[in-house]
């Protein structure tokens, strides 16, 4: 624990202030007060952490303007791009982010500052952004979905370098204690902002669908840019280079554990089968869109679902993936699989709900809140199926394999194209039955 010695009062009155909101935020009386970080990133502490709060609130804001599962599918359908092309938004999202994590983490850990990394990535993603708002306004059908999907790839792997160079930045800027207050802050006045967002289009807007999708889209990335100024703005002094092996190199190299470690085969498995909860939100969207006219009715009442259960969804999974995150694991993928069936029994016998926004709306809100279930339950089953010894080896693994099946995946969306929409929402539901039935005989680890 260190504390500066440097005199307070000499400090501007900007600085002050700052100072002063900085220790009402995080409850302290003596801002200078520092757990691990050096000593010359203390004095600056109060502004490195409001220019990460703000940077980090700007980026979760413009990330749900753009969202694959719900903004991207939404402006898909408006523009006439083939369903199929919907099925690879989650996928190249997802895996896009994943994929710079697997192969420059270790180049990113051996930079002393990995400031100009994000700032990297945070360029990227605007860019990205306001290349899809032109494509919105430019293209349409399969011309405008390939072009969003490109751009996507972009976004996805720019937000990946910011990804993996933000927890370094912030453990080295900001102290021990007082992380969890600035990560939980940005995300609860980012949700604020986004039921804000849903609120406007639901009861205010008078645009065009694919105008305002392509304003939305503009807006992303321009506060992209805003939080580059404001994450630039931090004093990041240099850090240690050494470690940090290359995840990509590791998990090719353990591959034999897939075969000689069971519990974790199984694992894996049963995380295969469990991307259907991750894949299946983009086609409610598209039938949502489908019952609403071509129009944006209902699209602002599923932003403000989406929002409300992802605020509510790791407090309700949280406590019960602590007891057993098997339990967790095989329970949410059950009630996707059940959700599922029935909005697709609704579908085959034309139930007139489906003609009401609300009813889209409460699906949307399961679908994400139980999708929030498979997500804690797994991560929580890895951390404690592993030990200090092989955490980092089955963490690389399993996310080298997800990445690949996560793309192979997208692949589900020909279906749409073929036969329909709610038979993708079948198919995928089945699967998520599957891997209801497989995870609930996982070996319990929370023991």
């Amino acid at each position: 624990m260190t504390s500066p010695n440097a005199d307070s009062n000499s400090k501007p009155p900007s600085h002050q202030r700052l100072t002063q909101a900085f220790e009402w935020i995080t409850g302290d009386e003596d801002a200078r007060i520092c757990k691990e970080i050096p000593d010359q990133a203390c004095r600056h502490q109060p502004r490195n952490f409001f220019a990460y709060l703000i940077a980090n609130f700007l980026g979760k804001i413009a990330d749900e303007l753009a969202s694959a599962k719900l903004i991207l599918p939404w402006l898909m359908g408006a523009l006439g791009a083939p369903a199929a092309l919907v099925g690879f938004l989650v996928p190249i999202r997802e895996a896009g982010v994943l994929l710079p994590q697997l192969f420059v983490a270790a180049a990113v850990r051996h930079r002393p500052k990995r400031k100009g990394v994000w700032l990297l990535g945070a360029g990227l993603s605007g860019i990205a952004l306001l290349a899809m708002a032109l494509t919105a306004t430019t293209f349409t059908g399969s011309v405008a979905g390939w072009a969003l999907l490109v751009a996507l790839v972009i976004f996805s792997l720019a937000r990946g370098l910011c990804s993996v160079s933000a927890k370094d930045v912030l453990g080295k800027t900001v102290s021990k204690g007082r992380r969890g207050t600035l990560m939980g802050l940005s995300a609860g006045l980012a949700g604020l902002a986004t039921l804000a967002v849903g609120l406007y289009i639901e009861f205010f807007n008078a645009t065009p669908p694919v105008e305002l999708l392509a304003w939305l889209l503009l807006l992303g990335g321009v506060l992209w840019f805003v939080a580059l100024a404001f994450f630039a703005g931090i004093d990041e002094h240099d850090g240690a280079t050494e470690g940090g092996g290359n995840a990509i190199s590791v998990a090719f190299g353990s591959f034999g554990l897939l075969k000689t470690d069971k519990p974790f085969r199984h694992y894996v498995i049963g995380r295969v089968l469990l991307l259907s909860s991750a894949l299946v939100p983009p086609f409610y969207i598209l039938l949502a869109q489908q019952y609403s006219a071509g129009e944006l009715t209902g699209l602002g009442m599923l932003i403000i679902s989406s929002g409300i259960a992802s605020m509510v969804s790791a407090p309700l999974w949280g406590k019960l993936g602590d007891r057993s995150s098997r339990f967790v694991m095989m329970l949410a993928s059950l009630l996707v699989g059940v959700l599922g069936m029935l909005l697709f029994g609704l579908v085959e016998l034309n139930s007139n709900w489906l003609n009401h926004p609300l009813t889209h709306a409460t699906f949307f809100f399961l679908i994400t809140v139980f999708h929030g279930g498979v997500r804690l339950g797994r991560k929580v089953y890895l951390v404690d199926l592993a030990n200090e010894k092989t955490r980092a080896t089955y963490v690389a693994l399993s996310n080298t394999v997800i990445g690949c099946a996560m793309l192979l995946g997208g692949l589900v969306g020909l279906l749409a194209d073929w036969i329909s929409v709610h038979f993708v929402i079948l198919t995928l539901s089945l699967v998520a039955l599957l891997a209801a039935w497989w995870n609930a005989n996982l070996q319990d680890v929370s023991e």
